[in-house]
């Protein structure tokens, strides 16, 4: 039998540790391709000396050493995606407020670059091995269930089939046997005591949490709600009452939505500086080399909680004066030749980072409709207007997923409205990683809907 010694005491150590050498892996690496050397300059080591202490405040103020054993990977990866925005958010305000010429921009962005994808490469092996780990009967935790009933039965049933969460069932107490718990937690060296609430009274319940936090021991409640599970389920306080909130969505949280802000500012700044800084001015050269009329499309769209905004677009049709909002059709002669190239190839939404840098959109989201489309669909598909209690985006999960082009059927638009309200309800850093990049890749392969 495994010893029942807590090995997770050295983990939060063993984080730091392993992110701090990452971190400066990244800084060596991006000496090496910006300079060609490793040995750093006294103002290069004063950088890395600041770049490290400004990680280990980020990770103690995250608690990026903590890690639930019932995470999975992509809730642990965005938690360190978290920390890596605040991070980088901290660092570019500084930047930008010192200026220090002295330092390459370059050598910033690759060490950055290096750190992101070290530290997630680190810890998907972390999470992989420390399951593995525990599957092997290490790093255990003893759980007694408190109450008797089915639900207690398929709490048990689940910790069997999972052995790589950690969990080890040493007792079940029935509800009529409370006053042995002190007995069974010390004779059975007991870590959580997990309490079925439909089978315990509240007082029952109260001597059970009061016995746990005098004696050092994790009491986790559970009941059955899973009729409710398809929402979003939240416990809130009311007074000293619990309210479960069931449709909490995670960006009514403000420490999200400074996330999800951070990270479009930053991203949009990389876009603007490597790509739009040189690209805009060749496309509207080119826009009003071809064709009469503006360099950009405006158009009112809703944004978060249906606020009317202009969005930016580069113009990618000959002006023509019908004010109805038709679709563009393939071989749609309103589409001029360098407007095909740049809707085949989503040049034409690039101007949106504009639209991103002032608020009224974000990197990725639900895409924005033309306000009639709105009207015409909202009536036809149930609960359309949840896609719109987060802000649109350049791009998103429906688009990740090939949904682009014309809506001629019913069908298309109810499923980008089913993509938009999953990625609403489910939203993650990690999430919006994924679809940035299953965007390029669809754009790099070609869609055939992309017209």
């Amino acid at each position: 039998m495994p010893s029942h010694h807590r090995y997770s005491r050295f983990f939060p150590l063993i984080f730091l540790l392993a992110d701090l050498t990452c971190l400066n892996l990244g800084i060596y690496s991006a000496s090496q391709f910006r300079f060609g050397k490793i040995i750093l300059s006294e103002p290069y080591l004063i950088l890395q000396l600041f770049l490290n202490i400004i990680w280990i405040a980020v990770f103690w103020s995250t608690k990026l050493q903590e890690i639930n054993r019932n995470s999975r990977l992509l809730d642990h990866l965005n938690k360190v995606l978290t920390g890596l925005v605040i991070n980088l958010s901290l660092v570019f305000a500084l930047w930008f407020a010192f200026q220090p010429v002295e330092y390459s921009r370059k050598f910033l962005f690759l060490t950055y670059l290096f750190f992101t994808f070290s530290i997630l490469g680190w810890r998907s092996f972390w999470h992989y091995f420390i399951r593995y780990y525990r599957a092997q009967g290490y790093n255990l935790r003893n759980v007694l269930i408190v109450g008797k009933d089915k639900l207690s039965e398929s709490l048990i049933e689940y910790i069997k089939e999972t052995p790589f969460l950690g969990y080890r069932v040493v007792g079940v107490l029935d509800s009529k046997k409370v006053n042995l718990l002190e007995n069974e937690v010390q004779k059975l060296k007991v870590d959580i005591v997990f309490c079925c609430l439909p089978d315990l009274k509240n007082d029952q319940v109260r001597e059970i949490i009061d016995f746990a936090e005098n004696n050092l021991i994790k009491v986790n409640l559970f009941s059955q709600f899973s009729k409710l599970m398809t929402y979003n389920l939240s416990i809130q306080q009311l007074g000293n009452i619990p309210i479960i909130n069931v449709n909490q969505i995670p960006l009514d949280h403000i420490v999200n939505r400074f996330i999800k802000r951070s990270f479009d500012v930053i991203f949009s700044s990389i876009v603007f500086l490597a790509i739009l800084s040189w690209l805009m001015p060749l496309v509207a050269f080119l826009i009003k080399l071809e064709s009469n009329g503006p360099v950009f499309f405006m158009q009112d769209r809703h944004g978060r909680n249906n606020k009317l905004f202009k969005i930016y677009k580069f113009r990618s049709m000959f002006v023509h004066q019908d004010d109805s909002v038709v679709q563009a059709q393939k071989g749609d002669s309103r589409i001029t030749k360098l407007g095909a190239i740049m809707r085949k190839t989503s040049i034409d939404e690039l101007p949106q980072f504009i639209n991103v840098l002032k608020g009224e959109m974000s990197v990725v989201g639900p895409r924005p409709h033309a306000v009639q489309h709105n009207i015409e669909y909202q009536p036809q598909i149930d609960r359309f207007w949840q896609r719109h209690a987060v802000k649109p985006g350049i791009t998103g999960l429906a688009q990740a997923k090939g949904f682009r082009g014309e809506t001629s059927e019913l069908s298309d638009m109810s499923g980008r409205v089913k993509l938009d309200r999953f990625y609403v309800k489910n939203w993650s850093l990690i999430l919006d990683f994924k679809i940035i990049i299953l965007t390029i890749l669809s754009i790099l392969r070609g869609n055939e809907n992309a017209y």
